[in-house]
C-alpha cells in the first residue's frame, strides 16, 4: 500500500508519548499503536472513566502496555496548566505531544475562562499545552510537537475582532476557523524553534473524515458515516497521519500530513496541502501573540 501506514514504524521502545483525547477516536488508535510498539502512552483525557476503560481496551490487544492516566479538560486553562505540571514532575522523558482533541460545531458554548469553545479547546488549550511542555520536550533529542488540524481549515478565517465570538457564532464556521489556528500555530511554532536552534520539531496531521466520536453534533456526519466506508477513513486509518507526524524518522520539521486518497479524505498518508492563508506569516505571528495574552502562557521562544 502506497503512503505512510500504522505497518510503516519500527519499535518505539523507551519513548513517551502524551496523547490528548486518548480514550476515544483517533487518539486512541495512535495510543493503541504506540502501546503496541513499546512506548509508555500517557492518556491526557477529561474523563478518567473513560480513560481507563479504554486503557483496559488497549491491554486485550497489548498485554502489559505501558499506559498512564493524566486529567486533562481542554476548556480549562488551569487544567492544561496541571497536566503539564503532573507530566513535569512525574515523567523522566516525554519524547513527544500529540494535540489530538478537540470539539466539533457544538451549539455556542464557553470555556472556564469565558472562550469560544471550538477556538478555546482547539486552539488556545493546544497552544498553551504545547507552550508549557516545551522545556521537558527539549530535555530529549528529537522530541517532537504534532497539532491536529483538518481539512476545514480551508474555509477558515480568523476573525481578529470577534474571537471568542461575543457578536457572533456559526457553529461550522468557527471550527473551520479553529483548525485553521492550528496550521497558523504550527507555522510559527516552528519558525521560532527553527530560530531559537531548538531541538524539538514541530509538525500537524489531519485524519480526512474519519469515523470517530468528534462529529456526534453534525447531522450531517451522523447521516454519512453508516453509507460512506469504502470512501471515509476508520478511525483506525484516520491516526495514521497522526502516527506519520509522530514517530515517521523521515518526517521533517513544519510537515502537513493527511490521507491521499479522495481529495484527501481517506487512504494512506503524506505530506498534505494547506491552504495560502495557512501559510500568512504574519497571521500567524499576530495569532501567536493573541494567543499568549488570551492564555497568560508565553513558552519564552522569541519571535525574532
Amino acid at each position: 500500500m502506497k503512503g505512510f501506514t500504522a505497518a510503516s514504524l519500527g519499535g518505539q521502545a523507551g519513548k513517551c508519548f502524551l496523547v490528548t483525547g486518548a480514550n476515544t477516536g483517533i487518539g486512541y488508535e495512535a495510543a493503541r499503536v504506540l502501546a503496541a510498539l513499546g512506548a509508555r502512552v500517557l492518556m491526557a483525557c477529561r474523563s478518567e472513566e473513560k480513560a481507563r476503560l479504554a486503557m483496559e481496551h488497549i491491554r486485550m490487544h497489548v498485554p502489559g502496555a505501558n499506559l498512564a492516566f493524566v486529567p486533562l479538560d481542554q476548556a480549562d486553562l488551569f487544567s492544561v496548566r496541571e497536566c503539564a505540571e503532573r507530566v513535569v514532575r512525574d515523567e523522566p522523558r516525554l519524547d513527544v505531544l500529540i494535540n489530538n482533541a478537540g470539539v466539533m460545531v457544538p451549539p455556542l458554548e464557553r470555556t472556564v475562562q469565558g472562550h469560544e469553545l471550538q477556538f478555546g479547546v482547539n486552539h488556545l488549550a493546544p497552544f498553551a499545552l504545547t507552550g508549557l511542555l516545551l522545556p521537558k520536550l527539549s530535555e530529549t533529542p528529537g522530541a517532537r510537537v504534532v497539532i491536529t488540524a483538518s481539512l476545514a481549515h480551508v474555509r477558515g478565517r480568523i476573525d481578529w475582532d470577534d474571537l471568542d465570538a461575543r457578536r457572533s457564532y456559526r457553529a461550522r464556521q468557527r471550527y473551520a476557523d479553529s483548525k485553521l489556528a492550528n496550521l497558523l500555530h504550527l507555522l510559527e511554532l516552528d519558525r521560532r524553534l527553527r530560530a531559537a536552534g531548538s531541538p524539538v520539531r514541530a509538525m500537524a496531521c489531519h485524519p480526512g473524515i474519519a469515523a470517530t466520536e468528534l462529529g456526534r453534533n453534525s447531522l450531517g456526519f451522523r447521516l454519512l458515516f453508516p453509507v460512506a466506508g469504502l470512501v471515509l477513513n476508520s478511525a483506525e486509518q484516520g491516526a495514521w497521519p497522526t502516527l506519520q507526524a509522530a514517530a515517521d524518522p523521515a518526517a521533517g520539521p513544519g510537515a502537513y500530513y493527511g490521507p491521499q486518497r479522495f481529495l484527501g479524505l481517506s487512504g494512506p498518508s503524506a505530506p498534505a496541502k494547506r491552504k495560502a492563508t495557512a501559510r500568512d506569516p504574519q497571521a500567524a505571528r499576530r495569532l501567536w501573540e493573541v494567543s499568549v495574552q488570551m492564555t497568560g502562557i508565553d513558552c519564552g521562544l522569541a519571535g525574532l
